[in-house]
């Protein structure tokens, strides 16, 4: 593939683990002078590769098109990483509540109905005077940021060495890019404002673990009615304590955070479909599935709408037949597909008076996912009725029939742990999660400075050929849409883990 016209995105990271500086450096990867940090990281480098089938817009106009001429050209960068300095300036979700006041006053903390966030959610109405930028979380720190777009796909990655944090997020967007511009220009930052509300440190009850190993394994979130009062220390804080290990009450904090901030980007979302739906009536059914990865320290966090996947690769006690350790897939997240039985008896229970809430396979015939982010018309009336015609939802008898309910797990990395690739559906449409798992350990072992992410896309497009009956180059020629019928859009992320590999310098891959 011609990486400059086919790879909308591709982008990589490399952590320096020697102090004196010698190393060999990877083809296509610059070392540039980093500052001194403190030994919290553990990976060891990434990258991330996106690759288009649909044709969409460039952009959109939604809050007043502040999303794309002001927020996202200041994050995306597709093909490196770039510093992004700490700044007095107002954080985005300031800028988007003050340029859209007049039209909605209550942005960041409107919800369409008092019961869709939960009391505690309160606070947020604070907003409006909430701690800008240079008051929270990224105060006194640079980030590496990279991301961009690719059809209907966004991605994103803000990395931050000095505090051990690294935040990964795919949005696959559907019926247009809205949703998933709108959760690029917003989410990471509503992650951290939610991260440093409350005074964490004082309520943190944190152990030393005196081994990574004994501490492997899961936590599956269990959402709960009453909120315990011992919430746990804010990611500032806690990575200012890297001899500290983190407690599962932190770990159930910061599980709370991500799943707020999704509840409040959602209630945004659709409170400015319900402004803008009279002139664009298409918003109601834009949406997208949202994946976000975040490493922080030993422990690695998903949430997940829809059916991207998260796979971690692990070393398996068992060895094979030439003695060597076996690398085991290990799916972190959940697919919210109609095909997963338990997210069709949900469905199915949720709504004993609909007698079709599926129908030829999709959630009220319209979706193949039953939780994602943004697609009003599957979750409101009002919604459903701005739609003309076919395509208008007919006997919307319960909704909300798409969940916007995420499935959260945490999972502390052990020496065994290898590798996460984080992806979009897309790639799981021609690899299985073995398959996946197998063909990067593979590359890596082979080419120790290559680009995996990059490699899985280019097995895609050969799999994708060779199933349509077309060579490589009759493939690469079948313009943007028309392709779609051959493979979706796919976006991938390969994050190397090392927990004995301690980054003491910053760089990037250009």
């Amino acid at each position: 593939m011609n990486s400059e016209g086919e790879l909308k995105v591709s982008f990589g990271y490399q952590c320096n683990g020697h102090r004196d500086g010698s190393r060999e450096v990877p083809d296509g990867y610059n070392i540039v002078p980093g500052i001194k940090i403190q030994k919290t990281s553990s990976f060891s480098c990434l990258s991330g590769a996106a690759l288009s089938a649909n044709a969409t817009l460039a952009n959109t106009n939604i809050c007043n098109g502040l999303i794309g001429a002001e927020i996202l050209p200041s994050l995306d960068s597709p093909n490196s990483f770039r510093r992004v300095p700490s700044s007095p300036t107002l954080s985005r979700l300031d800028m988007l509540s003050s340029s859209l006041q007049s039209s909605l006053s209550n942005l960041s903390c409107s919800p369409s109905s008092p019961s869709d966030l939960p009391e505690y959610d309160t606070c947020v109405s604070k907003l409006m005077i909430a701690p800008c930028r240079s008051e929270g979380i990224l105060n006194g720190m640079e980030v590496q940021v990279a991301g961009g777009a690719a059809g209907e796909d966004r991605v994103q990655a803000v990395c931050s060495e000095e505090h051990g944090l690294l935040f990964c997020a795919i949005y696959d967007g559907f019926n247009g890019r809205d949703a998933a511009d709108f959760l690029a220009g917003t989410l990471y930052e509503s992650v951290m404002f939610y991260s440093n509300l409350f005074e964490w440190e004082s309520k943190i009850d944190a152990t030393r673990a005196p081994d990574d190993s004994e501490f492997g394994g899961h936590l599956q979130y269990i959402f709960e009615d009453e909120r315990k009062d011992s919430a746990a220390n804010s990611f500032a804080n806690a990575s200012l304590h890297p001899e500290r290990e983190i407690s599962s009450s932190f770990q159930h904090a910061v599980l709370d955070s991500l799943q707020r901030a999704l509840n409040q980007a959602e209630n945004d979302f659709l409170h400015m479909v319900e402004q803008e739906m009279e002139d664009r009536p298409d918003l109601v059914s834009v949406g997208s599935c949202v994946l976000l990865v975040l490493l922080h320290g030993n422990d690695l966090y998903t949430l997940n709408l829809g059916d991207s996947r998260a796979v971690l690769a692990t070393y398996d006690e068992v060895n094979d037949l030439s003695g060597h350790k076996r690398l085991k897939a290990i799916q972190l997240t959940e697919s919210h597909t109609v095909e997963n039985e338990d997210e069709r008896t949900r469905l199915l229970s949720e709504h004993p008076d609909d007698p079709m809430p599926i129908l030829a396979g999709k959630v009220k015939g319209k979706l193949k996912v039953t939780r994602a982010f943004g697609v009003g018309y599957l979750k409101k009336k009002n919604l459903n009725d701005a739609l003309m015609g076919i395509l208008r939802v007919r006997n919307l008898i319960s909704p909300p029939y798409v969940s916007t309910r995420p499935s959260l797990n945490v999972h502390r990395i052990t020496k065994s742990d290898h590798f996460v690739i984080v992806a979009s559906d897309g790639l799981f449409d021609f690899f299985t999660n073995e398959e996946t798992v197998d063909l990067v350990g593979c590359y890596i072992v082979s080419n120790p400075s290559g680009d995996p992410a990059k490699f899985l896309l280019e097995h895609l497009v050969e799999r994708a050929a060779e199933c349509a009956g077309f060579s490589l180059e009759e493939l690469m020629n079948v313009p943007a849409g028309r392709r779609r019928k051959y493979h979706d859009d796919v976006t991938v992320i390969v994050i190397i883990l090392g927990t004995n590999k301690r980054a003491s310098k910053a760089s990037t891959c250009v």
